[in-house]
This record gives structure tokens, C-alpha cells and sequence, in this order.
């Protein structure tokens, strides 16, 4: 972490942070910023989300007091504490009261189990994510979840008046994600019941209107954790009898938060930092001679491929947790990966950015060759070749703009167009109550009669 990332606060009638950068030696990954070190060069600051009126701020969300405790304590005694208080991160105070770190679950489980360190013996110093980020009270809850996201942590100091009045963890802000989301979707399905309109007035017969209206649903606006999830996915797998110790390693070694305890390639239950830290270090018990399955979590909820990324948020919401294994049905329900709730936050929140312009755009770019390929802008006259004051403005428009309007609709019929093999070009207009009037008509334009019909085809 920069020590010059962020400007601290000055010091006002309490917890404050430090001044000046500090030390630098090199350390292992954190949950908190990327190293106990600063970097070479500023980590950037990550872009705000466009702002929606009467959104939260960091302040209206339920925030609990932070746990601070001296830098000099020992890890044991500051897992206590922050088991004590069903906490997993904990802020940290030098000798004149100054805000001088922060540590986390995930640094017990990779700085200290894994490192074989004993809690008893090592300071919470030594492990600490010196001069973490902050957010203040009145910046947006979204904005603080993005934040979080893009520096890849859960846990964010909040400063009021220059004094740290609360800890922010990811969980809190997750609502405001999810309301997001929701709000996208219901644009899909708005823009989706458009065109199924749309669909009705050709009969249920015509069934290529239906695919789009499904591409549009679920890819566009409710697109599922297989999006997310790439060939080349890891998870982080122990057995059940390993010891602790080994859970805690394979976290560093994935950098992830969790394992999954499996037998014969299913899930059998999940250990998570947080479980090292409450129901291990907190409780004086030895990592190298516990047993996984004596303190993970057994039975964990799971999701599918097709699980969609509102439906993962809710989920992780409701159920109060942060880790989601993931199942593939087509694999007899084997365990494919396990998302943390940074990375399905992430895809969330990138998803809505987007969404609004790009689905605008796919549903312009999809009803243009749909009504292309269909229906022509031609006036009633069938034997009228030249296009009409008002095809011509249509196709103006569809030229400066890149969409197309839909057609004009004259009672329930509409105008259609179309060439024949000889190049002729036939003009009419049809009824929308039956498909198979319209199939009629062209047959007979074609001079064929219905032995013919299935040689027609209709393309959208």
C-alpha cells in the first residue's frame, strides 16, 4: 500500500491516522492493498460509477464501531478480540494513538498459519497492511463498493471529521449492488416485453422472435456466473482429514479466502480465513494438528453455472457469507470453481456500467435485421416501385442514426417485400392474425401452389 495513496487526516480528539510513510520491507499478498509495503509509483484511483439520485451514502449504511486495538498485541490475544466481538478485521494503533494498520482474516490464515508463526509470540505488527485506505462518511455506498473492489478488499476504514468513526466491510454495500442490478434487469424486461408484443401479432408459430427475446433476457441483462467463469478456473481443494496448516497454505498458494474440503470430487464443506481465525487461532488450537473437517463449515450452499450473477448476489446477501462454490451440472454436479464475492461484485457492477448503452445498441442492431430481413417500408400500392416520401424519410433516419423505426402498421396488416428467384419484386400487404396467410400469399405471388409451402422460408 502507497503511503502517499491517500492524504491521512490530520489528528482531531481521537483515532487519527499517521502521518509520513513508513518503513518498507517486503511482505506477502493482502487482502488490504497488495503487499505490507508500499509499491513503487500510486495505485490509481479507480473510476466512480455514473451517480443515480437519491442513492446511499457510506454514512445511512449500518456501520459498527471499529475494533482498535495497540499494534504491539499479539496476534493471539487480537484474535480473541476480534472473535470476541464477531469481527474479522481489526484497525491498529501506534504508541501516540494514530491510525498505523489494519489486520485482516485472510492475513491469519497466510501471514501466520501459513507462515507457521505462533500466535502467542508474533505482534500483530509484523503482519499488518500499514496506511490502508479509507473512504469518508459521505461518499457513496456504491462508489466505497467499487472501491473495494478494484483494490481487491473487503474491509475499508470510515472517516468522519478526520476521525475513523466506523469499519465498512464489503457485505454492507452489497444491497446497493444488488439494487443495480435489479434496476438493469427490469429495463431488459422492459425492452423484452417490447418485442414480445411484437411476437404475438405473427402468432405462436413463429418462434425466431422468441430466441431473441431470450438472447436479449439472459445473456443481456441476467447473465449467469458462467460468464464469469473461465476454462482455466482454479479452486483451492483440501481433503477433509488435512490439517489445517495445509488449508491455510493453499490459500496463499491461490490467493483466495477459502477451500473447499472434497471427497470424490464433491463438496463436502468450506473453510474460509474467517473460520481459521474464530475457530482456530482464537481458540488456541494448533493448525498443524486440527483436521479441516473439525471446524469448516460442512454442507455449504452452492450454485450452478446457469445461477445468475443477481441471483449469486442474493444469495451471499441473505445468507450472510462470501464465498460461493460453483457446480457444473454437465460434469455430474463436480465442483468447478469458488467465486468470492469480490469477483461476482465485480462482474455485477460492470455489467450495469455497460449495460444501459450496449443493450440499447444489441436491441437497435437485432430489430434492424429483423425488420430487414421481414418487413418493407413500401406504401400500400403494390404496383408503386418508387419509395414513398415516408420510406425515404425512414431510411434517412436509419442511415444518421443507426436504427430502425418499426413499420407502419395499417389495421392489423402490414406492408411485406420480396424478390423471387427470377428478381421480380413483389409488393403487398398481409394480415397479422395467421402466419399461414402470409405463406399463402406468397405462393400464390410465386405462382406456386401448397405442395410447395415447406420449401418456403421465413428468416428473422
Amino acid at each position: 500500500m502507497n503511503a502517499n495513496l491517500i492524504p491521512p487526516p490530520p489528528r482531531k480528539n481521537g483515532l487519527a491516522t499517521r502521518h509520513g510513510p513508513s518503513s518498507a520491507k517486503k511482505g506477502t499478498p493482502s487482502e488490504n492493498g497488495g503487499s505490507t509495503t508500499p509499491a513503487n509509483g500510486s495505485i490509481s484511483k479507480p473510476s466512480s460509477p455514473k451517480k443515480t439520485p437519491n442513492e446511499r451514502t457510506v454514512k445511512k449504511l449500518r456501520l459498527s464501531k471499529a475494533l482498535t486495538i495497540p499494534e504491539g498485541t499479539t496476534v493471539s490475544d487480537a484474535c480473541k478480540r476480534m472473535a470476541a466481538r464477531r469481527v474479522d478485521a481489526v484497525l491498529l494503533t501506534d504508541a501516540n494513538g494514530l491510525l498505523s494498520g489494519i489486520v485482516t482474516d485472510k492475513d491469519i490464515s497466510t501471514r501466520v498459519v501459513a507462515d507457521q508463526l505462533r500466535p502467542n509470540q508474533t505482534v500483530v505488527s509484523k503482519i499488518m497492511t500499514k496506511n490502508p485506505l479509507f473512504v469518508m462518511a459521505n461518499t457513496l455506498a456504491i462508489e466505497a463498493l467499487q472501491k473495494m473492489v478494484q483494490g481487491k478488499f473487503r474491509h475499508l476504514p470510515v472517516v468522519e471529521n478526520s476521525e475513523v468513526i466506523a469499519m465498512l466491510d464489503i457485505t454492507k454495500c452489497l444491497y446497493d449492488a444488488i439494487s443495480r442490478m435489479e434496476k438493469a434487469a427490469e429495463q431488459g424486461s422492459a425492452i423484452a416485453a417490447a418485442v414480445e408484443g411484437v411476437e404475438r401479432q405473427w402468432g405462436s408459430n413463429f418462434s425466431a422472435p422468441s430466441a431473441f427475446i431470450e438472447t436479449l433476457r439472459e445473456r443481456m441483462f441476467k447473465p449467469s456466473l458462467s460468464t464469469i467463469v473461465t476454462e482455466n478456473s482454479k479452486v483451492a481443494v483440501v481433503s477433509p482429514s488435512d490439517p489445517v496448516i495445509v488449508a491455510a497454505k493453499k490459500m496463499r498458494e491461490f490467493r483466495v479466502n477459502s477451500v473447499i474440503a472434497v471427497t470424490e470430487n464433491k463438496p463436502q464443506g468450506i473453510l474460509t480465513s474467517k473460520d481459521v481465525l474464530m475457530r482456530v487461532v482464537a481458540q488456541d488450537l494448533p493448525p498443524e494438528l486440527t483436521l479441516v473437517e473439525k471446524v469448516m463449515t460442512t454442507n455449504p450452499e452452492c450454485a450452478t453455472l446457469d445461477t445468475t450473477i443477481l441471483d449469486a448476489l442474493h444469495k451471499m446477501h441473505d445468507g450472510k457469507f462470501l464465498h460461493l462454490p460453483v457446480l457444473d451440472r454437465a460434469i455430474d454436479g463436480q465442483i468447478v470453481t469458488c467465486l468470492d464475492v469480490l469477483q461476482i461484485t465485480h462482474a455485477a457492477i460492470s455489467m450495469v456500467e455497460g449495460s444501459s448503452d450496449t443493450a440499447n445498441e444489441m436491441a437497435n442492431t437485432m430489430m434492424q435485421k429483423f425488420w430487414d430481413s421481414t418487413l418493407a417500408l413500401e406504401p400500400a400500392d403494390e404496383e408503386f416501385d418508387t419509395q414513398s416520401e415516408l420510406s425515404g424519410m425512414m431510411a434517412s433516419e436509419h442511415t444518421d442514426t443507426g436504427r430502425s423505426m418499426y413499420p407502419p402498421v395499417a389495421g392489423n396488416s402490414f406492408s411485406y417485400k420480396f424478390e423471387d428467384q427470377k428478381g421480380q419484386m413483389h409488393r403487398f400487404n398481409c394480415g397479422t392474425e395467421s402466419l399461414a396467410e402470409l405463406v399463402a400469399t406468397v405462393l400464390q405471388r410465386m405462382g406456386l401452389g401448397d405442395d410447395n409451402k415447406d420449401d418456403i422460408q421465413l428468416l428473422v
